[in-house]
C-alpha cells in the first residue's frame, strides 16, 4: 500500500483549508531552502548585478515565515517526502513567488516602496562579491532570454520547469500571487517564446546556494579603510579625554586597575604551565572523561603556537572567527588549561584545550596566522559515553576526529541505510582518517554518515552536528535509553536520521529515539510506527522533541508534532501524545493518534469528536480538519498533545 498526501493551498481557518503555523512553515523552508532560493533567483529582475540578485533571493526566502501561529495544535497531513503534498511548502512557495514578483515592480513617486523592492538588509557580505558558478553556452543563452522576459513570464517558466506545474496550476499560483487574469494570459504566452529547456534550470548557473567569491574594488576599500582608521583614532582620543575626570567610566570597587597583572591570569596564558596528562593515566584512573586524555600531536612542544592559542582564547582579535555553542562562556581560562592536542591536520595547525568546563579549538592556516578560528563548546559533566571523540577539522565536506585513548576501533556508517555495514577508519595517534560529515552537506538528505566507536565494553554511535563534540545517539524508553548499537537500534533510527539536521548547532549532548507505539493502519494499510526523538543539551535547556510517524514501505518519517523546552519523551516525563492525518490507498482520510504505553484513553476535540480506549486512536474524517488531542494516563493524569 502507498500512503499519499495532497497539496492543499494555505488558507485561513474560515476557508476550510489547513492552517499553516510558524513551525510548519519553518520546517518546509529549512527542508526546501535551496529550491526556494533558486525559484526566487529565477523570478527576480536581473539588474543591478548577479551578486545583488543572489542576496535578494536569500533575503526574500528568509522573510517568508508567517507572523502568527494557531492557538490549538494542528494535526498535519502525512508527508511522504514529496514537497507538493506539504501545505507548509505550498504556503512558503506562494510567499516567495509574490515577493519576487513585487521586487520587479517599478518604484512610484507617491507610494512607499515595498520591502522586496529595496536592497536587502540581511544577509550581507562585506569585502566579497558573490555570484553563482558560470554554466555553459546553453545556460548563458537561457539566462539572457529569461532576462528579457517580464517578471510574470519568468515566474511561469520557473514554475513549469523547476516546480513541474501544469499550466492550470501555474495560472492559479500567479493569481494567488496577485497577478491579474489578463496579465497571466500574457505571461503564459510570453513564456512560450522561450524554448522549454527546463533541465538547464537545475544547473549551477541558476543555483544561488553554490557561489563563487571575488574581491570588491580594492583601491576604494583602501581609501575607506584609511578614513575608518582616522575616525576610530579620533573616537578613542575623545573617549579617553571624557573618561579621565573623577572615577572614569564607573567605579570597579575592589578590582585592580585594568593594567595590573594578575598572577592567575598570567599563569593561564603561559604555555609552560599547560597541563599535559601522561599517556598511561587513563588506564588506572577512576575518571573516564576529558581530564584523563593525554596530550597528543606532533606540535605539543611548539611553544609559540601554544602561546598564540592561549592569547587568542583570552583576547580574540577582530580578524578571528569565534564561535560558541549556546550557553558557552567565551572568556579566557581561569587557570592553566589542559592540552589535549597540538598538531597539523590537513592544511591547518590545530590546538585543543580543556579547562574543565569548556573545550576550545584554535586553528590557524599551515602557512600563516591570518584567518585564525576559535571554537568553544561547553561539556561539563561529560561521561565516558560522551568523551569519546572531538572534531579536529572539517574540510571538503569531510570531518576528522580525535578519539579517546580507550577507543579501539573507529568506523563510518550511513544511518539511513542500516544494512549497508560500517566502513573502517584508520586511526593514527588518536586521529581518524576523514569521513563524510552531514553537518557540511547541502541539498536533499539521502544519507547521514555517523561515527561508530568501539571500546573494550561497548559500541557507540555519534553524529556530527556542526559542533566540537559529536552528539551521542541512543534508543529506548526515556530513563532506560542505551547506545544505538545493534540491528534493532539501527532500524529504529534509519527513517529519522535526517531529522537530526533540525538540531545542528544547538549544543546537543545526546539524541534519543524512542519507539513509543506501533499502529495497525485502517483498510489493511499495514503497521505504522511512532517514534519520539529528544535532543538533550549540555547547558540543560533548549531540549527539542519531535514526534514522528513512519508508514510501512516509506523511506523517511514525517514530523507529526514538535516541542522545545518540554519534558515529554524525557526521563522526567516519559510520555507523549501526537496525531496525524493519513490517507489510505482508497482515498479515505483518517485521523490517527498514539501515546505511550501508559496512555489509558485518547479523546479528540475541535473538528473531530471521537475517543478510544488504550494508547491508539483511528477515526475516519476529512482532509484539512482541525482537531485537538487529550489523553488520560493509567494513573489518572491527563496529557496534552505535544506542541
Amino acid at each position: 500500500m502507498q500512503s499519499q498526501d495532497v497539496a492543499p493551498r494555505p488558507a485561513s481557518a474560515a476557508s476550510g483549508g489547513p492552517v499553516v503555523d510558524v513551525e510548519q512553515a519553518e520546517a518546509a523552508l529549512v527542508e526546501h531552502y535551496p529550491r526556494l532560493v533558486r525559484l526566487a533567483y529565477l523570478v527576480l529582475p536581473p539588474a543591478p548585478s548577479r551578486g545583488r540578485r543572489v542576496l535578494s533571493a536569500h533575503a526574500l526566502v528568509q522573510r517568508t515565515l508567517p507572523r502568527g501561529r494557531t492557538a490549538a495544535p494542528v494535526i498535519p497531513a502525512q508527508s511522504t517526502g514529496d514537497r507538493d503534498g506539504d501545505p507548509g511548502y505550498a504556503y512558503v512557495r506562494l510567499r516567495v513567488l509574490r515577493t519576487a514578483l513585487e521586487a520587479g515592480l517599478p518604484l512610484r513617486r507617491k507610494a512607499w516602496p515595498k520591502r522586496s523592492q529595496l536592497p536587502p538588509v540581511l544577509p550581507q557580505v562585506w569585502g566579497l562579491r558573490l555570484f553563482p558558478r558560470s554554466g555553459g553556452a546553453d545556460e548563458l543563452a537561457l539566462d539572457q532570454q529569461l532576462s528579457a522576459l517580464s517578471a510574470p513570464a519568468r515566474a511561469v517558466y520557473a514554475l513549469r520547469g523547476l516546480e513541474r506545474l501544469t499550466d492550470p496550476d501555474v495560472r492559479e499560483a500567479l493569481s494567488r500571487a496577485g497577478i491579474a487574469e489578463a496579465e497571466v494570459d500574457a505571461a503564459l504566452a510570453e513564456a512560450d517564446t522561450v524554448a522549454a529547456r527546463y533541465a538547464l534550470l537545475d544547473s549551477p548557473e541558476f543555483d544561488p546556494c553554490s557561489l563563487q567569491a571575488r574581491p570588491t574594488d580594492l583601491m576604494r576599500r583602501r581609501q575607506h579603510g584609511k578614513a575608518a582608521v582616522a575616525a576610530t583614532v579620533a573616537a578613542v582620543v575623545c573617549g579617553a579625554l571624557l573618561g579621565m575626570p573623577g572615577d572614569g567610566w564607573g567605579p570597579d570597587g575592589a578590582a585592580a586597575p585594568p593594567y595590573a597583572q594578575n598572577a592567575s591570569a598570567q599563569a593561564a596564558l603561559d604555555p609552560s604551565r599547560l597541563v599535559k596528562i601522561s599517556p598511561a593515566v587513563w588506564k588506572s584512573s577512576a575518571r573516564t572523561d576529558f581530564t584523563v586524555w593525554p596530550a597528543r600531536g606532533e606540535l605539543t612542544g611548539d611553544t609559540e603556537l601554544l602561546r598564540r592559542a592561549l592569547a587568542v582564547w583570552a583576547r580574540p582579535g577582530q580578524s578571528v572567527q569565534v564561535s560558541a555553542t549556546p550557553g558557552t562562556p567565551t572568556g579566557g581560562p581561569a587557570g592553566p588549561p589542559q592540552l589535549l592536542f597540538a598538531g597539523l591536520v590537513d592544511n591547518a595547525r590545530v590546538v585543543l584545550l580543556h579547562d574543565g568546563l569548556r573545550l576550545t579549538r584554535y586553528a590557524e592556516p599551515k602557512d600563516g596566522q591570518a584567518g585564525a578560528a576559535l571554537d568553544l563548546a561547553r561539556l561539563d559533566g561529560a561521561t565516558a559515553a560522551e568523551a569519546t571523540a572531538v572534531v579536529l577539522n572539517r574540510a571538503d565536506g569531510n570531518v576528522r576526529y580525535l578519539t579517546a585513548p580507550w577507543v579501539r576501533e573507529a568506523a563510518e556508517r550511513d544511518l539511513v541505510k542500516p544494512g549497508s555495514g560500517a566502513m573502517d577508519l584508520t586511526v593514527a595517534d588518536g586521529v581518524t582518517s576523514p569521513m563524510a560529515s552531514p553537518a557540511t552537506r547541502s541539498g536533499d538528505c539521502t544519507s547521514w554518515n555517523v561515527l561508530q566507536l568501539t571500546t573494550d565494553d561497548s559500541t557507540r554511535l555519534a553524529s556530527d552536528l556542526g559542533e566540537l563534540v559529536p552528539a551521542r545517539l541512543t534508543t529506548g524508553r526515556p530513563g532506560a535509553a542505551h547506545d544505538a548499537s545493534g540491528a534493532e537500534a539501527l532500524r529504529t533510527w534509519a527513517p529519522y536520521a535526517c531529522s537530526l539536521a533540525a538540531v545542528q548547532g544547538q549544543g546537543v549532548r545526546s539524541v534519543n529515539a524512542w519507539s513509543f507505539a506501533e499502529q495497525t493502519l485502517p483498510e489493511d494499510g499495514g503497521t505504522a510506527s511512532w517514534v519520539c526523538t529528544r535532543a538533550e543539551t549540555w547547558r540543560g535547556g533548549g531540549e527539542r522533541v519531535l514526534a514522528q510517524f513512519h508508514t510501512p514501505g516509506g523511506t523517511y518519517g514525517a514530523v507529526a508534532a514538535k516541542g522545545e523546552d518540554v519534558p515529554e519523551c524525557g526521563a522526567r516525563e516519559p510520555q507523549v501524545l501526537a496525531g496525524v492525518l493519513w490517507k489510505s490507498a482508497a482515498g479515505s482520510w483518517y485521523l490517527l493518534a498514539a501515546g505511550g504505553r501508559d496512555t489509558a484513553a485518547i479523546e479528540t476535540t475541535g473538528g473531530v469528536k471521537a475517543s478510544a480506549e488504550g494508547n491508539l486512536l483511528a477515526v475516519r474524517t476529512k482532509n484539512g480538519v482541525r482537531a485537538g488531542l487529550k489523553g488520560t494516563l493509567t494513573d489518572g493524569r491527563t496529557v496534552e498533545a505535544l506542541r
